[in-house]
């Protein structure tokens, strides 16, 4: 902390306790109780069942729910791959140039993602690229999405590499090629994993894009969560979302592991 008095730090934690709890936890909070509720009482729910996550877990959900994960999956890959070659190749470039650079990439973010929805139906509705209804093009979207945010961080990834080990293989003989393989992307490594997860998370919560594209045999859990709530069943619905948040968390969790062995190698 940036306090050093002990009467400054409690006032501190509990601005961050006053903050923290009504604005993050406790909305929270009140999803998982809600997912174990068969009524609400004033402003809580209440009963208990775990009838909810049974259909949570199954059938059209478990469907939705691999569909998400394989759409976060391979956008994350996808967004990956185009992030860190736009960001390797931003590094050879003059500044004027790899600010344009930056802010194609950025401009789907800095625009509502309906929109970005809206644009990708109209460019995708007519031959020769003609991938409406198809979910090839919610992948594509959410690839768009989130190319930003690996744009991003592995730009500032490279910000911060020292350039003195691709200086050292390349003084001993090394090829670029190798240099790029065997040095600078080893070197980014947790860096490429950290931009995995934030894309991965963002693309299994993405809804807005969603739903102007997705088809009828390709619906992500975000869209039937939405559904569920939209006529009423809000407890099934809470039972959703939190199967949503523990897939997302154990996915992080696994990309956070990978990144730890990474950061020691």
């Amino acid at each position: 902390m940036l306090v050093h008095s002990r009467g400054a730090k409690w006032a501190v934690w509990a601005l961050f306790l006053v903050l923290f709890l009504p604005l993050f936890a406790l909305p929270l909070l009140v999803v998982l109780g809600a997912s174990f509720a068969t009524n609400w009482s004033s402003v809580l729910p209440s009963g208990f069942t775990t009838g909810h996550y049974s259909a949570a877990t199954r059938g059209e959900a478990l469907h939705a729910l691999t569909t998400s994960l394989v759409t976060a999956a391979a956008a994350s890959l996808i967004a990956l791959a185009a992030g860190t070659w736009a960001a390797l190749a931003a590094a050879g470039l003059n500044k004027r140039y790899r600010r344009v650079l930056d802010a194609l990439f950025v401009l789907p973010v800095a625009v509502p993602s309906v929109v970005v929805g809206l644009a990708i139906l109209v460019a995708f509705s007519q031959p020769p690229f003609l991938l409406n209804g198809t979910r090839q093009i919610v992948i594509l979207a959410h690839t768009v999405l989130v190319t930003a945010f690996a744009h991003q961080s592995v730009s500032a990834a490279l910000a911060r590499l020292d350039p003195a080990y691709e200086q050292a293989a390349a003084s001993l003989g090394a090829r670029p090629a190798y240099v790029l393989w065997r040095v600078r992307l080893p070197l980014l490594l947790p860096s490429l994993t950290a931009a995995a997860g934030l894309c991965f998370a963002l693309s299994m919560g993405e809804s807005s894009a969603t739903m102007m594209l997705y088809p009828p045999d390709w619906t992500p859990l975000p869209v039937l969560i939405h559904a569920a709530t939209d006529r009423g069943a809000l407890f099934a619905g809470s039972a959703l979302a939190v199967v949503l948040m523990a897939a997302t968390l154990l996915a992080l969790f696994a990309v956070s592991r990978i990144r730890t062995r990474a950061s020691y190698r």
